[in-house]
Parts: C-alpha cells; sequence; structure tokens
C-alpha cells in the first residue's frame, strides 16, 4: 500500500487553477486499490468470491446494492478533525464509519491499518438524527433506516445492514462536519471549507467492510448531500490506472476533454444503469438477443467501479467469451483446468497484439471499447511464460443477478468517466490515467450551473485509484 496525495499538492492545483477559466470546480478525493487484479494461479476465483458477497443483498431488504468496493479514502470528520478510513463505492448510497464504543470492530482494518473510531461524544459538531427529523424521514423512505424501539431507542433513526458474506452493521445515524480540505474561491482566495453531511455511526460489527463513502444517485450520498448545500455539482468523474499498482484521479466535477462519447442513465433505477444495445469483437457484431440487453428490475447494465471483474448476464457470456477465443490467434498457447482456459505467452506486449478487441454500444450511439490490456486478467508465470484468464465471468456466479451484466474496474481502467446526476448522463472517453499525478493540470466544467469553489479533500485509497480536481489543459 501507499499513500497517493499530500495535502501540500494542492498548492499545485491552487495554482493551476487561478490561471484557468473562470468555470467553477469542485472537491476531489484520493483513491487507491486495495487488492491487485493480478495474482497467483487461480487467484481470480478469490475476485469473483469478493464480488459475489459484495454484490449480494442480505436477508435484511435494504436497498444497499451492494457491499463496498476496492477504493479506500481517508476522511476527516468532525470537531476538532480526526481521520478515518473508508471505502468507496459508486454502488452504495449512504456513508458510514465505525464508532465507539463498537461490539465486533476489529483493532486493524481490513488492509491492516490501525482501525480508529469515530465517537460523536468527541466532537463539538456531532448531533444525533431523531426519527422526526425530516433527514431520517427520507432514509425511511429509501429504505436505509429503521424507527422502532428495538432498533432505535430514544426515537433515534437508527439501521441494520446484512451483507451476503454474513457481515452485518447496526448503527445510528449522525450530522457531522465533513472537512473538504483547502479551497479554491472564484478570485483565487484560499480558505479551509467544510459541510454537514449525515452518515451512520455503527456500533456493533461482523465481517470485513470498515466503512463506506457512498456515491449511489440517491439524496443521501456524499455527492448529493455536497450538491444540494452548493458546494459542488450532483456530478464526479474518474480516471483509475490500468496498471498493477493503481492511482488514478476521482473529481468533484466534470472533466471536459474532445472525445467523450455520452449515453443515458436509466432514470427509474437506483443504481448507474445504462442501456446496452449491442456488442460487438474485432468490429463483428454478435447475434445476441436484443431483449437480453432491457432494463428492469431484474435485468439490464450497471457501471459499478467497485466491482473487480466484469460479468455478462446469462444469454450474454457465451457468444462474447465464444467469439474472443475464436478471434485469438493460433499462435497463442491455451489450456483448460477445472473448466477455466488459460492462455501463456512468453512476451505480454505481444500478447495483447494476439487477442481481439470487445466493443460494446449504448443508447445514443456511444461506444465503449475494451481492448485485450484490459479484460485479460494475469494470474501469474511459469518457467518465464506469462498466464492469463479472461477477466469477463458469469453473472451467474452472483446470486440474484444472472441477468445482470456488471461492468466493473476490469473495463473502466484507462477512460476518464463521468457521472452527471444533473443531466442523467454517463460520459468517458480513453486515456492513460498512469500519466495523471498531483502536477497534471485539470479544470472542473462550469456546467454545474452554480459558482462552486474547488475543494482538495486529504484522502488516500487503497489499491487502484487516485483522484483530483479538473478542467482539461491540453494535456
Amino acid at each position: 500500500m501507499r499513500q497517493v496525495l499530500a495535502v501540500t499538492a494542492a498548492a499545485v492545483l491552487l495554482a493551476a487553477g487561478a490561471a484557468a477559466a473562470a468555470a467553477a470546480a469542485g472537491p476531489a478525493l484520493i483513491l487507491q486499490r486495495a487488492r491487485p487484479l493480478e495474482g497467483a494461479h487461480g487467484d481470480h476465483m478469490k475476485l469473483v468470491q469478493l464480488d459475489r458477497e459484495r454484490l449480494n443483498r442480505g436477508a435484511f431488504d435494504f436497498a444497499l446494492q451492494g457491499m463496498p468496493g476496492l477504493y479506500y479514502a481517508r476522511v476527516k470528520l468532525g470537531n476538532p478533525p480526526k481521520e478515518y478510513l473508508v471505502q468507496f463505492d459508486t454502488g452504495s448510497d449512504i456513508m458510514w464509519v465505525s464508532c465507539s464504543p463498537c461490539t465486533g470492530c476489529p483493532k486493524s482494518s481490513e488492509i491492516n491499518l490501525p482501525q480508529k473510531l469515530y465517537n460523536p461524544k468527541s466532537s463539538s459538531t456531532s448531533s444525533r438524527i431523531s426519527c422526526s427529523d425530516h433527514r431520517c424521514t427520507d432514509a425511511l423512505e429509501a429504505g436505509y433506516a429503521v424507527c422502532n424501539r428495538s432498533h432505535s431507542p430514544s426515537n433515534q433513526c437508527g439501521y441494520t445492514l446484512t451483507y451476503a458474506d454474513g457481515g452485518t452493521t447496526t448503527g445510528y445515524y449522525v450530522s457531522d462536519t465533513l472537512h473538504l480540505g483547502t479551497t479554491m474561491g472564484n478570485e483565487g482566495s484560499v480558505h479551509s471549507s467544510s459541510a454537514m453531511v449525515l452518515f451512520g455511526c455503527s456500533n456493533s460489527r461482523s465481517g470485513n467492510t470498515d466503512g463506506i463513502i457512498g456515491f449511489g444517485k440517491s439524496a443521501l450520498s456524499v455527492i448529493s448531500q455536497l450538491s444540494s448545500q452548493g458546494l459542488s455539482g450532483n456530478v464526479f468523474s474518474h480516471c483509475l490506472k490500468r496498471s498493477k499498482d493503481g492511482g488514478g484521479i476521482l473529481v468533484l466535477g466534470e472533466v471536459v476533454k474532445p472525445g467523450f462519447v455520452s449515453t443515458p442513465l436509466v432514470t427509474m433505477q437506483p443504481r448507474y444503469n445504462l442501456n446496452m444495445k449491442s456488442i460487438a469483437v474485432n468490429g463483428k457484431m454478435l447475434p445476441i438477443n436484443s431483449s437480453l440487453f432491457a432494463t428492469s428490475n431484474a435485468q439490464g447494465t450497471v457501471v459499478d467501479s467497485g466491482t473487480t471483474l466484469s460479468y455478462l448476464a446469462d444469454g450474454v457470456y457465451d457468444p462474447v467469451v465464444s467469439a474472443i477465443y475464436a478471434a485469438v490467434s493460433p499462435s497463442v498457447r491455451t489450456y483448460v483446468h477445472t473448466g477455466i482456459r488459460y492462455f501463456i505467452s512468453s512476451n505480454s506486449t505481444r500478447a495483447l497484439s494476439l487477442f481481439p478487441t470487445v466493443t460494446l454500444y449504448f443508447e445514443d450511439g456511444a461506444a465503449m471499447k475494451v481492448g485485450p490490456e484490459s479484460y485479460l486478467v494475469r494470474q501469474g508465470s511459469f518457467d518465464n511464460d506469462d498466464i492469463f484468464i479472461i477477466g469477463f465471468q458469469r453473472s451467474m456466479e452472483i446470486e440474484d443477478h444472472e441477468r445482470t451484466t456488471i461492468l466493473g474496474d476490469l473495463v473502466l481502467r484507462d477512460k476518464i468517466v463521468v457521472y452527471n446526476l444533473d443531466k442523467m448522463r454517463m460520459s468517458w472517453v480513453d486515456y492513460d490515467c498512469s500519466l495523471l499525478n498531483m502536477n497534471t493540470t485539470f479544470v472542473v466544467s462550469g456546467s454545474m450551473g452554480h459558482n462552486a469553489p474547488s475543494y482538495y479533500i486529504s484522502l488516500i485509497v487503497v489499491g487502484v485509484a487516485v483522484i483530483i480536481n479538473a478542467i482539461w489543459q491540453g494535456k
């Protein structure tokens, strides 16, 4: 694990932003992947198990939309501010942290960092949320809260979340200060900024989840709360590196760059659903029944950065993977073990040219190219040869998701992806995210509709992504 952003780097961004157009910028988070996509022989099944546990919902029917994913960040909460480790996830809406006292909380996090417990009594700005509070009413209506004597003593707004791996977390909602770090006003003035946000205080836990910062679509997500207070547009962007060490950029705002393609988000679905229309391999359209792409409560296409691999719905997987196999150069050696096809190459770089490109087509003609550098997952080496598998998996691996196509980290890497909840559209463009670092100059689009300042939040990430603030400067 490595720290990917220092607070002092804000000065670089501030200087660049002062020279940019008068467009407003938005808050920024830093992320890093906790688990590499590459691994030893057979390790991809551990990734499948992780995704399975994350995506399956437990018996308690909360609209959690999945467990937290692989991206971690450090956030500062309360007054005086203290730092906590949470997992970034576009598949979740609420934010919660482990609280003191806590039953079942480990002393260290899932990534072996010391576990810090939030204590609302230690913060001068913390307040508990009662069941009569309108924010609790909103949470109840969304299925994120409980208010009864067994779950909520003293009429406080509580919650219980149950995950597919048997892990649970129980707690109550509080409101406290989220520190957004150094900011730049429209005239270049520098100061600190913060926002009062609603989040969960978990005082009972089992399982491996340390905490969540949710970037889902509901009004309870962090991005929606900041937007409602005029501190950010209801839009964010990310660029995740393809390299095994991870890294990247997450922008609370809209990155502007030539070449973006765009498609509508499905309005009546709680997750980031897109209307996929067709799939091609090496430019040849596959004969897949279009009804398999239709969106409903039981099927459709979901973009989820917290899912490690990518999962193709029943009826979609076989045509895609068969077409990839058929297009692979005969010079690539293969063998099948326990039902899994492995590819062997003495030169990883050359091997990429021997595999086809998969293209996903969406509403409004938006195309997403997924090359072998994205969908091949290295499993190790033997006698100086590299061993790969195809990272596309069957959705039937995930209970109750057999008809859902889930586009995870596997296909999102080396793309700038923009989630615009104001316009209800998702956009992307291919980009080498390894070129991004804290000296890269970005500016955020003024399309958020108001003059919000820029925020540079001191967050880290464990694994794949680093994320900051932006408008394109011609790089």
